[in-house]
């Protein structure tokens, strides 16, 4: 057997990669709606996915899906209709957390997005217009954009096709598809591991 390449070790016990899917338009809605949430629980030593979360959401302020948001996410609306809302999916997230042992005080880990988006602006916005609070979890994360650019010397204008074409990988799935979107930005960050990146922090405290 091949020995496993190793890498130096990590910051975080565990990363978990994040990217939403909303309702959107060309002009913009507003306000926009999660309607995709996956979470991919990746070990910080293997860099392997260890588990996955994935809900649609069902969006309540405007419940219709528009063509252009089909067109774009491939989600249709028999997905997201008489799926749970978002305080109810944001429930079972916590579930979940609880379930892989991530709420230890122990245990190291931090969210990863494809831009500062999904956890700057669309999960805040989205609680504030519904009242609901926002988990401490949330509130920091690793924006892989800054952090391919801290490692390659160059920012990926278009995102994770940039980036899997700046490391000579091949793209996983559909564009904009919230957990092929997850599973390349797992691809992305093994990727970077074994070339000796360290992740770090990029979000500024709230």
């Amino acid at each position: 057997m091949a020995a496993m390449m190793s890498f130096p070790p990590q910051r975080y016990h565990y990363f978990l990669v994040l990217d939403f899917e909303a309702t959107c338009d060309k002009p913009q809605i507003h306000p926009q709606e999660i309607i995709e949430f996956p979470i991919l629980k990746l070990n910080g030593r293997t860099m392997e996915i260890e588990s996955t979360f994935h809900m649609y959401v069902q969006p309540v302020v405007h419940p219709q899906l528009t063509p252009f948001c089909t067109e774009l996410t491939g989600i249709i609306q028999a997905m997201v209709d008489g799926q749970p809302s978002l305080q109810q999916v944001l429930e079972r997230v916590d579930e979940w957390m609880a379930k892989e042992g991530l709420l230890d005080p122990n245990v190291k880990s931090i969210f990863v997005t494809c831009g500062d988006w999904d956890l700057k602006v669309m999960l805040p916005g989205q609680c504030q217009y519904l009242g609901l609070p926002v988990a401490d979890y949330f509130k920091q994360w690793i924006n892989l954009k800054k952090a391919y650019s801290f490692a390659m010397g160059c920012w990926p204008k278009n995102g994770l096709l940039d980036m899997n074409k700046g490391l000579s990988l091949q793209h996983i799935g559909r564009p904009h598809s919230g957990i092929d979107d997850c599973k390349n930005i797992a691809n992305i960050m093994k990727t970077l591991a074994y070339r000796g990146f360290i992740f770090k922090q990029t979000s500024k405290p709230f």
